[in-house]
């Protein structure tokens, strides 16, 4: 197999440049990169690549927005997403649409050197977290209805997404703090998540038809 030639689409500078770095040190691998979808997308009118390394969050984008326009623009090659996070919803649905595998940006580049070898033969690499996917049969799995949120849900939901805290959400609706507290709760439940950042993400991926 001669040299890999992948393209690391990554909006922080340093990560892509970094790891641009390292892996092009590598005698069988060809590393480019780039920070945006739009930028991505013409490299790969102009150049021929065989992998693209797609972080997930790519501030007002996401992976899922890359994937469809990549394959107009006649994209054969394989798709492996770099991520620091990404829910499990999120990742059968970016597996279902053809992605390759899910690589956690908390593994050594080693790893990543490896992982990248592997898709680009044409196997799947999930990464831990995501390992328990594997046996997952993505092709048929269906999406099934989501959780529907409250009206007081979908406010509370929009503040959160607009950076207030909870004392804040609290004066906004006239409720107790403790109250956001126990809707805040309801809404991690709902949608699989731990933390309030968490909870951000899911809701742009996956429910901004309620917001």
């Amino acid at each position: 197999m001669g040299r890999i030639r992948a393209l690391i689409v990554d909006d922080h500078t340093l990560f892509r440049e970094s790891v641009a770095g390292v892996l092009g040190a590598e005698s069988d691998l060809e590393i480019s990169h780039c920070g945006t979808i739009r930028d991505a997308l013409n490299l790969l009118q102009r150049e021929p690549f065989d992998l693209v390394l797609l972080d997930h969050d790519l501030g007002n984008e996401r992976a899922f927005h890359f994937l469809s326009p990549a394959r107009e623009i006649g994209f054969e090659g394989r798709i492996l997403i770099v991520t620091a996070w990404v829910s499990n919803t999120e990742a059968r649905r970016l597996l279902r649409q053809g992605v390759a595998g899910i690589f956690s940006k908390h593994s050594p580049l080693s790893a990543l050197a490896d992982a990248i070898r592997r898709v680009a033969a044409g196997q799947t690499c999930l990464d831990t977290p995501y390992d328990a996917l594997a046996g997952e049969d993505h092709a048929a799995a269906p999406k099934g209805p989501g959780p529907e949120f409250s009206d007081r849900q979908r406010r509370v939901l929009r503040f959160v997404l607009e950076g207030l805290s909870n004392k804040e959400i609290a004066w906004k609706l006239q409720i107790s703090e403790s109250y956001v507290k126990a809707i805040l709760q309801a809404l991690f439940e709902k949608t699989g998540v731990r933390t309030r950042g968490q909870l951000v993400r899911v809701a742009l991926e996956e429910y901004e038809d309620q917001l």
